[in-house]
């Protein structure tokens, strides 16, 4: 039995929703336009995509860090068609790799490491957080997310401070199966729609799957579980439904201080005085 979500989406209903809800909420912030990191990936490019066809000026950049050639180019090719049918898109390639390198030499030297594994991937996303943000500083505009609704809320799979680092979240309430449908009507490419999901910060070509240990519409469907109050002591031991429940909860858990507010301490009354 194929697991997957029972949602199904007008495609393009909700790209023009999208779109709308985009420009109302830049008109409303008093800025220009948008920046949006590229990757290659289909996330990147529904979110560049509908910024594009806003109207608004549109930056776009290529942030790669040791990069996977494969990857690197069908962001190069992607931003190639926005800007070969928006006059107002533009884009620019920041090569972080040197960056990475004396981030890592530092931490080396200075820090009681070693370092590496899960500490050096989220540090590329930071840095490439830091890096959009530098642009949207000069050029007045907004950082538009990238982030699905099953990474941002599902299993939590972003680096805090790094992808999760936006002024905005355009395709945040979308499942990833949802995003892809977004990105056949927006014509994005069959290169986009058809490569295998991965956040590119590991320097090899391990997927998403590789690293969640189940499919998006595995993660889908256990979403749509867990919404229903359903865990897994409700799936027989030894199947898939229990393995892929047991999955998505223990990342839901593990990542829930990625996805609830920062928590603040709230100091009694009684330990302040009033000033007379």
């Amino acid at each position: 039995m194929k697991l997957e979500s029972s949602r199904q989406i007008d495609a393009q209903g909700a790209a023009r929703h999208i779109g709308q809800w985009m420009s109302q909420y830049l008109e409303a912030s008093g800025l220009d336009g948008w920046v949006v990191g590229v990757s290659g990936g289909i996330d990147s490019a529904v979110t560049s995509t509908l910024a594009a066809l806003t109207g608004k000026p549109t930056t776009l950049l290529r942030m790669p860090i040791h990069q996977a050639v494969d990857q690197d180019q069908r962001g190069a090719d992607h931003i190639a068609w926005l800007e070969s049918t928006h006059a107002h898109v533009s884009s620019c390639v920041v090569d972080l790799t040197s960056s990475f390198d004396g981030l890592s030499e530092a931490l080396a030297a200075s820090a009681d490491g070693p370092f590496g594994g899960l500490s050096l991937a989220n540090a590329r996303a930071r840095l490439r957080m830091t890096t959009l943000y530098a642009v949207a500083a000069e050029r007045r505009a907004l950082v538009a997310g990238t982030g699905n609704k099953v990474e941002d809320f599902g299993v939590g799979f972003y680096t805090k401070y790094g992808d999760g680092g936006v002024d905005l979240s355009p395709i945040a309430d979308l499942l990833k199966s949802e995003v892809y449908a977004l990105g056949t009507v927006l014509n994005v490419g069959e290169a986009i729609l058809n490569a295998a999901p991965t956040d590119g910060l590991w320097g090899d070509d391990r997927t998403d799957e590789d690293q969640l240990g189940a499919t998006y519409d595995e993660l889908e469907w256990a979403m749509e579980r867990m919404a229903e109050g359903r865990g897994p002591a409700d799936f027989e031991g030894g199947t898939r439904h229990r393995a892929v429940m047991d999955i998505f909860t223990r990342h839901h858990t593990m990542n829930r201080h990625k996805m609830d507010p920062i928590p603040v301490c709230k100091l009694p009354e009684h330990l302040f005085q009033q000033r007379r």
